[in-house]
């Protein structure tokens, strides 16, 4: 039986709690810092929207999943069976590119140790540096 693929899309840099943030985080501080375009700005707002209506955010859940005293270093992963949540990170691959912020798409069966899940991501605590391809 196979294992699960987990697909996670990050920037290459590490964040000031050391760990690599993910495309919608790197998104956001873009947005936040009123660095995007109008059409940018318009693909953000609506996906990001499209997101929340149509999936569960897991810090709605539980607000202490990200909480660095809680939850150092933790880490969302999309379930490679989650085809439409990452049929829409292309655009904001796209986005963070035209500001030249890099990102690599990381593979793994074993992400770490699951604090959340639902049926299309978990949250996870790194064990290590994933195996990934």
């Amino acid at each position: 039986m196979d294992q699960a693929l987990y697909v996670r899309f990050q920037g290459t840099e590490r964040h000031a709690r050391g760990h690599y943030p993910g495309v919608f985080i790197l998104a956001n501080e873009l947005a936040a810092q009123g660095r995007l375009t109008e059409e940018q700005y318009r693909f953000w707002r609506s996906n990001n929207d499209w997101y929340d209506t149509n999936y569960p955010n897991p810090s709605h859940v539980d607000a202490r999943v990200y909480d660095p005293e809680v939850h150092p270093g933790a880490v969302a992963w999309f379930k490679s069976s989650a085809v439409e949540l990452t049929s829409r990170v292309d655009g904001y691959l796209e986005l963070l590119a035209a500001h030249g912020v890099e990102c690599q798409r990381l593979e793994t069966t074993n992400p770490g140790h699951v604090i959340y899940e639902d049926d299309y991501q978990v949250v996870v605590m790194p064990e290590t540096e994933p195996n990934h391809s």
